[in-house]
């Protein structure tokens, strides 16, 4: 068997010697691999190809131990980190990312044998380039997990902004009209939208609407609540509407204490007292809060 020192010298001067080869070979298998909702320029394909076998030969020149290379040489980890979130982000599925970088193995495979001589070196070239490229495959499965749950991450915060938005009704008036389940996750969303609208708008009344809202239970009306006592905090009243008949009798069963909070039926009542509050002098509107 031969050392493996002199197998990674082998393996690293295939990957300088034929690093065009390697990577027009590795965009020929990508291309007939993909999957057809995945398909990839060419142009993109051999950007990426020649940056990956780039890094891995820059990362193979190294005395790192090849186990180490893809988690320790910041070039062959961006490299490949940065492949697997351009797929996710183009929607390739997680296998097919990983494939795509394991098929680099058959591309750099077929170009050692015309770089190496015996059988024994050939075999050890073999399992070396199946250690470093495993270790590359796992990152980039890894990697697209991560980037894709990002994603997700992402798109779940922009619905809920999209479906808690904060309306400018009157001059220094704001309403935040709320429809389903008001949770955690969506009320720190309503507070942070509605605080930063009001610092902008200088508004001086806050409406939230609940008319949209099926049931409150503790849960919803803790999560009102600590919305209402957030707008205080910046300086505007607070007003809640479209508390129905089923909810004013489920909420006084509950015995949630609504009673330091300005109520109204429906969003015109509420935008009619809102208009009175904004004709006060705002030193009386403070001394009434």
């Amino acid at each position: 068997m031969s050392s493996s020192a002199d197998v990674r010298r082998r393996v690293t001067q295939t990957l300088r010697a034929r690093a065009d080869q390697i990577a027009d070979r590795w965009v020929e298998l990508q291309r007939s691999q993909a999957e057809p909702s995945a398909q990839f320029a060419e142009r993109e394909l051999r950007e990426e190809s020649d940056a990956l076998v780039a890094a891995l030969l820059s990362g193979m020149e190294t005395a790192l131990p090849v186990r180490q290379v893809v988690e320790s040489h910041a070039d062959l980890r961006r490299a490949v980190a940065a492949l697997s979130l351009r797929r996710a982000r183009a929607g390739a599925t997680p296998t097919a990312t990983s494939m795509a970088v394991l098929s680099l193995k058959e591309a750099l495979l077929e170009a050692v044998p015309l770089s190496t001589e015996g059988a024994d070196l050939l075999l050890d070239a073999a399992l070396l380039i199946n250690e470093l490229l495993d270790a590359a495959g796992a990152l980039c499965f890894a990697t697209y997990v991560e980037g894709r749950e990002e994603i997700i991450r992402r798109q779940s915060r922009q619905l809920l902004e999209v479906s808690t938005p904060v309306v400018r009704l009157w001059q220094h008036i704001l309403a935040v009209p709320l429809i389903g389940t008001l949770d955690t996750a969506r009320t720190q969303v309503v507070m942070e939208s509605l605080l930063t609208a009001i610092q902008e708008h200088e508004a001086r009344v806050a409406i939230i609407d609940i008319t949209g809202v099926p049931t409150v239970d503790t849960a919803v009306a803790q999560h009102v609540m600590q919305t209402v006592n957030a707008v205080r905090l910046m300086g505007a009243d607070c007003v809640i509407s479209g508390i129905r008949p089923a909810i004013a009798q489920t909420i006084a069963q509950l015995g949630i204490e609504l009673g330091t909070i300005l109520t109204r039926a429906t969003l015109a009542d509420a935008l009619t007292e809102a208009i009175k509050i904004t004709n006060r002098p705002q030193q009386h509107a403070v001394a009434a809060r």
